[in-house]
């Protein structure tokens, strides 16, 4: 007999929860049917994707370094999230920043003896990110135009300004041709926080900016505007709450972070800017802040799992001789079972008896 569907009288805090937790396994799980469809062993499939990138400790520096810009930019999305302010834009903004941290460090004079070069390329970053995100803020609340479509416009034009910049005006004169900016003075560097590994400073910036972010979201009045807006606007409205004021907020806040992640992108291991900058960090964290709840400790988690599912990817890539895509698809596994789980947060599944008498799939 086929199940109802019966709408619970509240939504599961418990399913709101474990719900991350089934997408997880779902995905190990499907995991192994694509790896057997593919021919390849399925348990040696899933070593390289979880076990390999991280068996030693220059693996586990590597999934940090790899998490580092997925905290930053999931922690600035949240925030906006969790007002119903729908930032998909974060990519372009991430590549922003990169550009104006890449300006500061590639115009400084003698950057590399000059202590303020890295809090300036930081500054950049931050201002380059927002200023990104102030565009489709200010069509919102001026033009009420849909921010989702603006912001995800915007990123293919940052993309082509990245592309103009390494193959035209900013294009390293002795590197062979190649699309990329000069290599940026060791003052515009970020500093590795061990030696022999590539895991910089901006890891430390990026748990700051999650314990910021849970400060703003959890204690303090602002936090709580967002959060009655986004749960019940017409409440936010009552009180006096502005909703240009959230607006701005929410994607001002989405693209600062995502700038600073750009800037910790091109002053840590890639040292430059190139054609390569844009990873699709800005997209993966938009899965990223849905699988961690909107919460900063569950972004942490989810930021980690997405670095090790990239990690891994390339892993798979090499040693099975799969396409490079093989990380989008677990990517896209993940947040497919995690939409399909959520379902279950405010209905129930009724069976037998229970379900007798009425069509499968109806809410009560």
């Amino acid at each position: 007999m086929w199940p109802s569907l019966e709408k619970r009288d509240q939504p599961s805090a418990r399913m709101r929860w474990l719900s991350p937790l089934i997408a997880a396994a779902l995905t190990v799980v499907g995991g192994l049917i694509l790896f057997a469809a593919l021919g390849k062993d399925p348990l040696q499939g899933l070593r390289l994707f979880f076990v390999a990138p991280v068996h030693d400790l220059y693996g586990l520096s590597e999934l940090l370094l790899e998490a580092t810009p997925l905290m930053l930019i999931g922690a600035g999305l949240a925030v906006g999230y969790r007002a119903n302010v729908w930032n998909i834009g974060a990519e372009g903004q991430y590549i922003m920043g990169s550009i104006f941290a890449t300006g500061v460090a590639l115009h400084l004079p003698d950057a590399a003896a000059r202590w303020w070069a890295l809090p300036a390329m930081l500054a950049a970053g931050v201002l380059g990110g927002a200023f990104w995100a102030a565009i489709p803020a200010l069509l919102r609340t001026r033009f009420r135009t849909n921010e989702i479509l603006v912001s995800l416009m915007l990123v293919y034009v940052a993309q082509f300004i990245a592309s103009w910049l390494v193959y035209g005006p900013w294009k390293d004169p002795q590197g062979f041709n190649f699309p990329q900016t000069k290599m940026f003075p060791d003052g515009a560097l970020l500093p590795p926080l061990f030696d022999g590994m590539r895991l910089t400073a901006a890891f430390g910036l990026a748990l700051a900016a999650l314990l910021a972010a849970w400060v703003f979201m959890q204690r303090s009045f602002g936090g709580f505007q967002m959060q009655v807006a986004g749960q019940a606007d017409a409440a936010a409205r009552y009180a006096g709450f502005s909703s240009r004021a959230t607006i701005w907020t929410g994607l001002l806040t989405g693209g600062a972070l995502a700038g600073l992640a750009g800037m910790s992108v091109v002053a840590g291991p890639m040292g430059q800017l190139t054609t390569q900058v844009s990873s699709n960090y800005g997209f993966a964290a938009i899965i990223v802040a849905f699988v961690g709840r909107l919460h900063p400790l569950g972004i942490l988690l989810a930021s980690l799992l997405m670095a090790l599912l990239n990690l891994g990817g390339e892993q798979a890539q090499q040693v099975l001789n799969l396409p490079a895509s093989i990380a989008d698809v677990f990517q896209g596994m993940l947040l497919f079972f995690l939409l399909a789980a959520d379902l279950f947060i405010n209905y129930r599944l009724r069976w037998g008896a229970a379900a007798r008498g009425r069509p499968a799939w109806t809410a009560r």
